[in-house]
C-alpha cells in the first residue's frame, strides 16, 4: 500500500501527519518546535518541491508513506492521483490523504511567512503554535488513514 499525505506546501501538515503515521513523533503528546524541526522536510521545502511526491518512510505494516505539496488544487489532486492509479490498475494500493482540513490560520500565516517570505525566525513561533493546535486533529486523521489501510488489507 502507498499512502500520500498532501497539503498546500508539503512542508507542515502533511509532513507532520506522515511523521505521526511512521512513529517519528510521539502521537500521545504535543511535540515541541524543536522536535517538529527534526522531522524530514518540516518547514524545509522550496518552490521546486511543489508537485513532487517525496518518500518519508515505511510503516510497520510495510506501507510506503509519502508527502506532497499541491498548492491550491484541493481534492482535485486526490482525484488525479486516484485516477492515475486506476489507469495503472493499482487503485486499491493507494490512499490519498488531504491534510488541509486540519490546517488552521496560524499554520497558514506561519507557513506563508516562513516558506514564501523566508522569515523563518519570525514565522516559526506562529507556525509551531498552529501545528501544536492542529496536532491531535492530525493524529485523528492518521488513525483514520491507518484504519483504511487495515480495511483494504482485509478486503484483498
Amino acid at each position: 500500500m502507498k499512502i500520500i499525505y498532501h497539503c498546500f506546501g508539503g512542508s507542515h501538515s502533511s509532513v507532520l501527519a506522515s511523521a505521526i503515521h511512521l512513529g517519528l513523533i510521539d502521537k500521545s503528546r504535543l511535540p515541541s518546535m524543536e522536535e517538529m524541526m527534526t522531522i524530514p522536510y518540516y518547514d524545509k521545502t522550496t518552490n521546486e518541491d511543489f508537485g513532487s511526491i517525496r518518500f518519508m518512510g515505511i510503516d510497520e505494516f510495510k506501507n510506503e508513506v509519502y508527502v506532497l505539496g499541491k498548492k491550491s488544487m484541493g481534492n482535485r489532486y486526490s482525484n488525479i492521483l486516484l485516477g492515475i492509479a486506476e489507469i495503472l490498475g493499482v487503485r486499491d494500493d493507494l490512499i490519498s490523504v488531504n491534510c488541509m482540513n486540519q490546517v488552521n490560520w496560524s499554520m497558514k500565516i506561519g507557513g506563508f511567512t516562513s516558506r514564501r517570505m523566508g522569515l523563518d525566525k519570525l514565522a516559526r513561533p506562529v507556525l509551531g503554535s498552529g501545528s501544536r493546535n492542529a496536532f491531535f486533529s492530525l493524529v485523528n486523521l492518521v488513525e483514520y488513514t491507518r484504519l483504511q489501510c487495515m480495511k483494504k488489507v482485509q478486503v484483498s
